[in-house]
């Protein structure tokens, strides 16, 4: 996981709408994606097809969105976010959750304005969290 939901659950003062995934987009991996949509009477659609590795997964009569992303911004590689990640367990199930760096490290890159616009909340979160 990454984008806000993951620094929410570093301990970032946000919220966000969606969750944000990064995955290998392959073969198998995208079957998975489309099980996983269906199973949550979700749609998969891609909107910035051909030129891009970005899924949009929804279910909006029940408020779902996730972006499932081959690709995120300042991340050299899917192996090199994971290696920083921490597995984070919700009941009988766990999930990786970016490093508060690498979400801060993308949302740089990406210079959108919504991105740019959080930065100072998260930084702050950052600077609190390496001081405990």
């Amino acid at each position: 996981m990454v984008g806000n939901a993951a620094a929410a659950l570093r301990g970032a003062p946000v919220t966000t709408e969606d969750f944000d995934f990064m995955f290998r987009p392959t073969t198998g991996n995208l079957a998975k994606m489309e099980r996983a949509a269906s199973s949550l009477g979700a749609s998969v659609s891609q909107p910035e097809y051909p030129v891009s590795r970005f899924y949009k997964i929804a279910n909006l009569s029940v408020g779902l969105l996730i972006d499932m992303m081959g690709h995120v911004d300042g991340i050299r590689s899917f192996e090199s976010l994971r290696s920083r990640s921490e597995k984070i367990s919700f009941g009988g199930s766990s999930l990786r959750v970016a490093d508060l760096r690498d979400v801060i490290k993308s949302k740089r890159a990406a210079q959108r304005p919504k991105d740019l616009a959080v930065l100072p909340v998260l930084e702050e979160t950052l600077r609190l969290c390496q001081g405990r």
